[in-house]
This record gives C-alpha cells, structure tokens and sequence, in this order.
C-alpha cells in the first residue's frame, strides 16, 4: 500500500518514533484507578473520587477530554468548558464509581472517536455537552436508589439534552510535522435558543516535582501576544522548548483568550484545611482555572503571568441556535516553526491530513465495502487510535511510596493484604490500547490480544509491539505468567496470545519471521506456567479459575473452592488445546527456514494430543468433560477423593473446544519430515492418542485437521450453537443458552447453587455486578468461534452441510454459516428501515443527530443486541472492524 500515512507508518517502526511522539495519548479517567490508591483498604474508588480529581495533583499521569500529550506525558494540552451553569469546569468526563452504579462503575457522558490514523496525523472527536447545569448530585442519588433488577439512570433520562438542548464540541487534530500540532474546536449550539459558552483549552505539565524524586520544575510563561493571537512557552529539561499559540477562529474572529496562569498542584487548603499548606507551597492550585472561570475569582490566577498550567478562556457570550464557533491552537516543538498559526497554512495543514486519511482508509478497507460498514470500521479504527493510553506504573515505588509524601500503609507491603506484590518488577511507561477510554483505563492481557487483531489492519508494527509488551521482562513475571489487569495481576486472564500472534502475522502478510520467533520464544516461559501451576493433577486437564468470563459460572471461579475441591474447566482446558495448536503452527512455519524449530513443534504436537485425550478421560474415575448424555462439555467439580460432578450449565464454556482446532498445511509432510515421522511413530506407540487428527477427503483434495473435538462432537456441539432458542441470537453467539431462562442449578457442598439466562445487565453482585456471561453476546469469544468455524469448513468439515439455523430445514456449508454469523455480528452497528442501530444503548436518543453514530458496547443484549456495560469499548468490541477488512477470516496459512 503506498498512501501518505503508509509512508509515515514505514518511518514509525518504534514506539517512540518521531510521528508517534505526540498523540491523544491521556487517559480519560485517572482518578479512582490502581495507581492513584494509597489507602490502608484498598478502595481505589473511594481514595481517590471524581470531587478530588480537580484538586489534586495525579501521580501516575493526568486526564482530560481531547487530550494530546507526548510520549513521556509530560506535557498535556486538553480542553476544558463551561455552559456557564455548572457548578465546576468541565475538564474530564463523569461517571459512577462501581459502588454507586446499580451494575458497577458507568459513564455518564455522550462523546464518538471520529476519526484517527494511526501516527496521529488527523484525529478527530466529538463531545455533546448539555447547556443545562450538568446533574451531577441527580445521577448519583437516582442510581443509587435503583436495585440490580433496574435500568441504569442515564444522563439522557434526566431530560437536559431534551429539544436538543446541548452543544456538539468537535476537536480535531493535524500534524505539519512529527512536532507540529495543529488543533481545531468547533462548537455547535444545536438548542432551539441561544446559549453561552466558554471554552478553555488548557495545557500543563504532569506534576513531576511534588513527590521527593526529581525538584526540576517546568516552566509556562505567556509569550508574544499579537493582534488576534496569544502565546503561550513551555520549557522543559526533557522536552525543550515548546510554543501553543491561539487565536480565533470562524465565529470568534478577532478574540484572543484571556490566560489563567496556575501550578498543577494540589488545593491543599480546600482538601484538608488551612493548617495543612507548608511554606512554600503553591499560592495558585490546580483548579485555579475553574475558580477564576466559574466563580469568577479574578485573583485565583497567578498574576506574574508563569506556572506550570494554564487556561485559555475564550469567553464567546451566548451562541445563537445553530451557530458554531471555532478557536484554534498550534502546539510546535521549538524547532517545528515560529509565531502565530496562520490562517491559511492551518487551513492546508487540516485539509492535506483529512485527504490523507480518507485515502489511508480507502487502501485498508476492501474495496466495494458499503458505505455503512466503511463507517462503522472507520469509527472502529478511530477508537482504538483515541484508546491509546501512556500506561505509567512503577509497583515497587507504588507499594514503597514517595520520599516526599507520606508512607503507604503498612498493609500494602504484605502477600495477604497488599495488591501486586508479587509483581515487583513490573515498570511501565508505555503507550498502551485500553479496553475503554473510561470504565477500563487500564490495560488487561486478554483484551489487549483482542485489540491487536484489529490494529494489524492498521498499524501492525503496534499490534505486534503491544503483544511483545506484555512479555518483555518488565511486565511479564518472573515465573511466566501473563499479568491480567492492575487491580489484579496475579488474576488469569485466557491464553490467547499465540492466537492472536498467529493472525496478526497473518493480517501482516505473514512475513515478520522476527516478531514470530520473539512470540514463540516467550510462549515458552509462558506455557510451563500453566502446566506446573494450573493442572495440579499433571491429568493435562486444567483449573484456570477466572478466565475472563467473570459470572459465567454458578460461582465464582476466582476463589478458592470449598473442602479441598478443584474444578477441572472445559474452557481452561479448550484454551490450553488452543495454545498448543498456536505454537504448533508458529513453530512449524518457523520450522521451515530453521529446523531447530521443528522439535518445538514436535512438543506442542505432544501437549496437543494429551489434551485432546485428556477431555474425554482423566482422573482415577476416568471422567470426561464431555456429557455423553446432555452432548455437551462442562465443567467438572472434583472432590479430594475423586468423586467428580459435573457442573449442568450449557456456556460458552461448553462451546470453546471448538477453538481448539488447526489444519495441517499440505508443505508440512515435504518440509518438516521429521514432526511428520514423529507423528506417525507416536501415534503408533500410543494409537488412542490418534483421533485427533481428522483425515478428509474433499473432492480429491487430501486435508488433515487437527481438532479438540471429535466429528461426532462437532455435529452435537453445532446444533445448539446454530439454534436460536439456544445459543444463536439475533446478533451473534450468546455466552449463555437461552435453553436456561428458567435457571438451571446444582447441590455443591451442601450449598444449591443456580443461575439463569439473563440476555442484559447482569443480576450478579459477582466482580461488583459491572460484568455479565450469562447471555449477553460478547464479540472477543464470537471472534474466536467464528475463526474456528472457517477452518473446520477448510479441513474436517469441508463439503459437510449443517442445518441453519437448527430446525429450519436449511442446509447449507460451514464457511456460509460463518458469514451468516458474521453479518449478525456486524448488524449490530447497521442502521435499520428506522435509522436506529441494533447495537445502540437504549438511553441513546433517536434522530438524525444519534442515529449517524455507531457505539462500541462491552456486550449486547442476547435477544434484541442493544448495546451494553462499557460504553466506548473499541478495544475488543473492535474486532467488527477485522470483520469487516477480513470478511473470509485470515487463511491459516
């Protein structure tokens, strides 16, 4: 591909190459995370709320709407407004912490990733902020007041975006150059009457010199003021000097901002009285800016015109029914130019990268797409770029403290009471793609594969730099293990990384030999992790716990079990299946220019076999995992004597064996003679271990598949997967049979347990009752049954035709009963015959001004698809847009 971001992407094979050096790369929400706790509890939630995070100085990084910042984050530029009724400034987006929401943590606000390539040339994102005071106090009280059973109380039930009654803020950004940033605000009243309106951009340094560790403070000073423009210089001992200038745009022609000047310090006086200011501290706070713009505390400023933050107000007085205004700013490193933004050279600067974008994206998306999906792939894209967060977490210094602040508590240096203390080693300052911009400010292991998946369409080198993160020696522990997400490291997320490796090499044109050898080589330290710590049998069946899949079971699989009990999981095991085909077929392909890799192939071939057998007998009762009767695989409750039950609960579960599946490529017998003979010699020795390869003949064509699950297995399993009174909804995969909306239960340790079909929001106080496995559709599992689908159709299943849906009297192929799950999938963000979007949360209003913007939901409601959880989860709910770029799969070469 040869586009003008192409060539920037082939200049960018670093992390810190020069057009990834500034990006939206800040957080937004950093209050109430992991990093920000230093309380004896543990409740990040509460050490930390919403009502501090404009008083207090971050310690691990900063938050903002629209934020761009370096990529060390040292300097922010973010926006800030006021309608002129709230009674705050508007600088970071509001939402529930999870004991106030009646399922969990939930944002409050309406905002869309518009656009974004991936050096962050062009970017662009749209805020809707309503003219009325903000119901800060109602969203609190009312959520508080509704049981699990109730909807949540959104911020469009609270009637202030009524009539429309609300400004659409865009914010675009364009590069000149790696250290040239132009940047456009553009608001639009669409009320019916007029309404005021400050805007107030604000650019600051990440508090640096407050913590004992570094007293080097940086500089902000106002510059040359010109007619119609003001300046603003930044130094810094890492960043130099760099220069934001400002003017106004259409609408506020002529206006130039009046400067707050402040220090991103934090109000200590507010927070914890008078007596609690030492001499020397700062006389002009962080939230300086707010009290001079909302409350009118002309002095709250520093009048020497210097500090380390500071406030662009542009007071724009009532803006009429739908007029727009625009300010414009230029953030410029000091070698990138001089003076003010001229008009014209803006102008060029955001009309070039806007054409560059559209002509990147129109090489990316297949050609021919229709004009929805290209939106939808393209608002898919745009979030994960706007996604992208700088990841700061030093644990030792965390758990330790700062010389300059007071001690942790002593509980935080403990194995029973501390968190992540077995994860000492972890040191981040990265840029990393979060699950959600807001509800997960953090990165987690398994969602982050997901997300790699779909950035391999746009920008590979970061997909496989973000999978090679999580195993470098700063963040992968010691003992092989994968951390899982900050409130929890030592937590087990699902082995899918060799799968994800594998399709991005593959999305990659399946040429990056070094990526592929540098994967396998930490797969190894990661797979003798599993084996030694989570099959305590050594049966090659596995006890994962978690797993991701939170409330799946009838009950939490994070805890220790009752009695000396273990459960032996149908999906741990699948995933383990799943690894060891991933590392089979990356090993082989490296086999092929380096048979030194063909007896790592030869070992996981080994591990895969066992497995395969494992499933149908382990143990000294010789269970299986598979019910004969029921035709389905469940999870096994295993006592200290070896008395086993089985778990009655039909899940995705039950359903992942079926990713356990590969084809053996024809070049295998000619090329690697020696896995081949291994093979054959092995099976031979051990026949039973045999019927894991699936011999097929299709129209002459010879084919072997290697699969977890047997034909017969295959053809029960499909029936309930492809039965819409079961697994098969509307949209996609549910995660839970429908079969169970009456509940279904079981007797365990004197206890009985149950749970049901609930197609929305989870009824489960489980994991704080924000996560629901219980029938919703989930894309990241979807992904992975749908890829499992296709290669069964090139291999064991192919010319076998299956009815769908089950009890239709339709027949048709296993690639065509992907794509038809596929296009349910991908309905989801389609517009209907009403212009509504399946996939819509149902508190977003209808008309021309909603219904034009796709959402990314964590999870859909398993009978109508309605978006829910997470409402910006373009990490893995992005894989719509692999859907669409890729709508065969990725041939398993």
């Amino acid at each position: 591909m040869s586009t003008a971001e192409h060539d920037r992407l082939a200049e960018s094979d670093d992390p810190r190459a020069a057009w990834r050096r500034w990006g939206p790369y800040v957080s937004a929400r950093q209050w109430g995370t992991v990093r920000e706790d230093y309380s004896a509890d543990g409740d990040a939630w509460r050490s930390f709320p919403f009502d501090h995070s404009h008083l207090r100085a971050y310690r691990w990084g900063e938050d903002g709407l629209a934020g761009v910042c370096d990529v060390d984050g040292f300097l922010t530029l973010g926006l800030a407004l006021w309608n002129g009724r709230d009674d705050r400034l508007k600088e970071r987006l509001f939402g529930l912490t999870n004991p106030q929401g009646n399922h969990g943590e939930d944002v409050k606000e309406y905002w869309w990733a518009l656009e974004g390539t991936p050096t962050h040339s062009y970017a662009s994102w749209l805020y809707r902020y309503p003219q009325a005071a903000f119901p800060y106090e109602e969203l609190v009280r009312v959520n508080g007041e509704r049981r699990v059973v109730e909807e949540e109380y959104e911020l469009a039930d609270t009637g202030v975006l009524d009539e429309d009654r609300f400004f659409d803020v865009q914010v675009t950004h364009a590069k000149a150059g790696p250290g040239d940033l132009c940047v456009e605000v553009t608001a639009t009243n669409h009320g019916p009457d007029a309404a005021p309106l400050h805007l107030v951009p604000q650019l600051w340094f990440r508090n640096t010199w407050s913590w004992g560790l570094d007293d080097r403070r940086p500089r902000l000073w106002a510059g040359e003021q010109g007619e119609g423009y003001a300046e603003v210089l930044a130094e810094h001992h890492a960043l130099g000097r760099v220069r934001l200038t400002a003017e106004g745009g259409a609408g506020a022609e002529g206006m130039v901002p009046a400067l707050v000047f402040c220090d991103n310090d934090t109000q200590l006086a507010t927070l914890y009285g008078p007596d609690a200011v030492p001499d020397g501290a700062s006389a002009h706070p962080k939230d300086a800016v707010g009290r001079a713009v909302v409350h009118g505390q002309v002095d709250a400023g520093n009048p020497a015109g210097t500090g380390t933050k500071v406030g662009l107000w542009w007071d724009l007085g009532e803006v009429g029914p739908g007029a727009s205004v625009t300010v414009r700013l230029r953030l410029a490193e000091a070698e990138a130019g001089s003076g003010p933004s001229g008009a014209p050279a803006f102008d060029e600067v955001l009309a070039a990268r806007a054409q560059e974008c559209e002509e990147f994206y129109a090489a990316v998306i297949p050609a021919g797409t229709g004009e929805q999906d290209v939106l939808i792939a393209r608002r898919a894209f745009a979030g994960l770029q706007w996604g992208k967060q700088l990841y700061l977490y030093d644990v030792p210094r965390w758990i330790e403290g700062d010389p300059g602040q007071p001690p942790p508590p002593p509980g935080r240096h403990t194995r029973q009471t501390g968190r992540n203390t077995r994860w000492r080693h972890v040191n981040l300052a990265e840029v990393i793609s979060m699950p959600d911009e807001w509800e997960y400010p953090w990165f987690a292991t398994w969602d982050l594969a997901f997300h790699c998946v779909a950035l391999a369409h746009v920008d590979p080198f970061f997909a496989k730099w973000q999978l090679l993160l999580m195993c470098r020696e700063w963040v992968m522990n010691p003992n092989g293990q994968l951390a899982a997400y900050e409130w929890n490291f030592s937590d087990v997320n699902p082995p899918v990384h060799p799968w994800a490796a594998w399709q991005v090499y593959s999305i990659d044109g399946g040429r990056d030999r070094d990526f592929l050898e540098r994967i396998v080589l930490k797969m190894l330290l990661n797979f003798p992790w599993w084996v030694n710590r989570k099959d305590s049998e050594g049966s090659d069946v596995f006890e994962g716990g978690f797993l991701g899949m939170d409330n799946v079971g009838l009950f939490d699989r994070s805890e220790a079990l009752p009695g000396g009990q273990r459960l032996e999981q149908a999906d741990a095991t699948a995933w383990m299946g799943m690894f060891c085909l991933k590392m089979l077929r990356m090993s082989a392909e490296l086999a092929r220019h380096d048979p030194a890799w063909d007896e790592v192939s030869t070992k996981f071939l080994v591990h895969f076999l066992s497995i395969a057998q494992a499933l149908d007998d382990f143990g000294t009762h010789h269970t299986s995992l598979w019910d004969a009767d029921d035709e389905f695989f469940h999870d096994v409750l295993v006592d200290e004597d070896g008395t086993a039950h089985r778990m009655p609960v039909r899940s995705m579960v039950g359903l992942l064996p079926l990713a356990g599946i590969s084809l053996v490529p024809d070049w295998v017998a000619t090329e690697l003679p020696d896995l081949t003979d291994f093979f054959q010699g092995w099976t031979e020795r051990r026949p039973e271990l045999a019927d894991a390869l699936i011999h097929t003949n299709h129209r002459g064509d010879a084919r072997r598949t290697l699969s977890l699950v047997s034909r017969d297995q295959w053809s029960a399993l499909l029936r309930p997967l492809l039965d819409e009174a079961e697994f098969l909804s509307p949209h996609g995969i549910r995660s839970l049979s429908a079969a169970h909306r009456d509940g279904v239960g079981a007797h365990v340790d004197g206890a009985d347990l149950s749970l049901r079909y609930v197609p929305g929001e989870s009824d489960s106080g489980m994991f704080g009752g924000n996560s629901n496995w219980r029938g919703p559709v989930w894309m990241p599992v979807n992904a992975l049954l749908l890829d499992a689908l296709r290669i069964y159709g090139r291999g064991a299943g192919a010319g076998v035709e299956v009815e769908y849906p089950t009890g239709s009297g339709r027949r048709t192929g296993m690639p065509q009963v992907a794509h038809e799950i596929e296009e349910r999938l991908v309905s989801l963000f389609r517009p209907g015959p009403d212009g509504r979007r399946p996939g819509t949360p149902r508190h977003h209003p209808r008309g021309p001004l909603w219904d034009g913007h796709p959402t990314f939901s964590e999870y859909f409601h398993g009978d109508d698809g309605r978006g829910l959880g997470a409402s910006h989860q373009t990490g893995w709910t992005a894989l719509v847009a692999h859907f669409i770029c890729a709508p065969d799969g990725i041939p398993n070469r």
